[in-house]
C-alpha cells in the first residue's frame, strides 16, 4: 500500500510540475488551439501538450515504483504509439483513415503482448474481434469526450478510481500500480485544466487515456455470481461510451455525417440548455461516479438485482436521450457566449473519430 501511495504522489507532483513546462513549450513553438468562432470560443489560443505531461508523469512514476513486466511493457508501448499519433494529429496533418490505421497498430501491439478479451465461452476469433471493437471504441470515446474544461480528465480520474477499486479487490498489483499512476497524473493535470483551462490535453492525451483505461479494464477480473458481471467495465467507462452513442444517434437522426463536427454531445447540450460549465462538468462527474458504482455493484449483487440495475440504467439513458434530443443546438445559445466555454471541441479539428 505504501508503494501505491508513493506512486500516486509521485505521479501527481510530476504532473503538477510538468504541465506548466509543457504549456510554456507549446506557447513558445505555437502548438495552440485557436478560436474559430464556430465551436471554439475561448478568448485566446490555448496551448496543447498537456497529454505529453500526463504521459511522462505516468511513465516516470511507474518506472520508479514498479517493475515493467512483459504485459506492462505492451500496454506502455501501445500507449506511446497513440500518444505520438495524437501529437501529430494535434498539428492537423493526419487524415481520419491514417489515424484509424495508427489506432489499429496500437491495438495489434496489445494483442501481441497478450492484452486481449478472454471470455472462456467465446471462440478465439470472437475474443479478438471484441478486443479490437472495445479498444477502438474506448480510445475514440475519450477523444470525443474532450470537449469542455476539465471534462475528459476528470471523468478519466473517476474511471481510473473505479477500476483501481476492482484491481485492489482482486489483489492485482500490476493493474493497481498502473491505475494509481494514471490517476495521480490526471489529478495533477486537472489543476491547470479546470475552467478556464490554461492548457489542453489534445488528441495525444485523450487517446492515451482512452487506451490505458480500455486496456486495463479489458484484462481486469470481473468474477461475479452471474454473467452480467462482465458488463462491469462497460458501466465503469459508461460516460464516454454513452456520450459517443448519443452523438452518433443524434448526427444520424439530424442527417449530419457521423464524422463531421457538431455540438451534439450531452455536455454541450446541457450547456446550451443554460447550465454553467462547472455545473455541466460536475453533472458528468456525478454520472460517471454513479455508473462506476453500478459497475462495481454488478460484481456482488445477485442476478435479479443486477438485471434491474442494467435495465434501469438503459431506461435512464433512453429518457436522457429523448430529453436532450429536444435541446436546439442549431441556434445561438449560452454555448456561444464569450469566454472559454468549450475547452477542446473534439469535433472541430477534422473530427476526432477516424473514418
Amino acid at each position: 500500500m505504501f508503494l501505491l501511495i508513493l506512486t500516486f504522489l509521485l505521479a501527481f507532483f510530476l504532473s503538477l510540475y510538468g504541465v506548466p513546462v509543457a504549456r510554456a513549450a507549446a506557447l513558445k513553438y505555437g502548438i495552440v488551439d485557436s478560436p474559430d468562432g464556430r465551436l471554439k470560443h475561448q478568448r485566446e489560443p490555448v496551448p496543447y501538450l498537456g497529454g505529453l505531461a500526463i504521459y511522462l508523469a505516468f511513465l516516470i512514476s511507474l518506472a520508479f515504483t514498479f517493475e515493467f513486466r512483459h504485459d506492462v511493457l505492451g500496454i506502455v508501448l501501445a500507449g506511446t504509439l497513440v500518444l505520438l499519433l495524437g501529437l501529430i494529429d494535434d498539428f492537423g496533418v493526419l487524415s481520419p483513415s491514417i489515424k484509424l490505421m495508427g489506432q489499429f497498430l496500437a491495438v495489434f501491439v496489445l494483442i501481441k503482448s497478450g492484452i486481449r478479451v478472454n471470455i472462456a465461452v467465446l471462440p478465439d476469433w470472437l475474443d479478438l474481434a471484441l478486443t479490437v471493437v472495445w479498444m477502438l471504441g474506448i480510445i475514440n470515446a475519450f477523444n470525443l469526450l474532450d470537449i469542455m474544461d476539465g471534462l475528459a480528465a476528470g471523468v478519466g480520474f473517476v474511471c481510473a478510481a473505479c477500476l483501481l477499486t476492482v484491481a485492489l479487490l482482486n489483489g492485482d498489483q500490476t493493474l493497481a500500480f498502473m491505475l494509481t499512476a494514471l490517476a495521480g497524473s490526471l489529478l495533477g493535470f486537472l489543476r491547470y485544466n479546470f475552467r478556464p483551462a490554461l492548457i489542453y490535453m489534445g488528441d495525444a492525451g485523450a487517446m492515451f487515456i482512452g487506451l490505458m483505461l480500455g486496456a486495463v479494464s479489458m484484462i481486469g477480473q470481473y468474477q461475479g455470481s452471474h454473467p452480467l458481471a462482465l458488463l462491469s467495465p462497460a458501466f465503469i467507462l459508461g460516460v464516454p461510451l454513452l456520450d459517443t452513442i448519443f452523438v452518433i444517434y443524434m448526427r444520424l437522426s439530424r442527417g449530419v455525417p457521423v464524422f463531421m463536427g457538431s455540438p451534439d454531445h450531452l455536455a454541450l447540450r446541457l450547456r446550451r440548455h443554460g447550465f454553467p460549465v462547472p455545473v455541466v462538468v460536475s453533472l458528468m462527474y456525478g454520472a460517471s461516479t454513479v455508473l462506476g458504482g453500478i459497475g462495481l455493484a454488478l460484481l456482488f449483487v445477485d442476478m435479479q438485482l443486477a438485471a434491474a440495475l442494467v435495465g434501469l440504467t438503459g431506461l435512464a439513458f433512453i429518457v436522457t436521450t429523448l430529453v436532450m434530443k429536444r435541446v436546439d443546438v442549431t441556434v445561438p445559445g449560452p454555448m456561444q457566449a464569450a469566454g472559454p466555454v468549450v475547452a477542446v471541441p473534439a469535433d472541430v479539428r477534422e473530427e476526432r473519430v477516424p473514418s
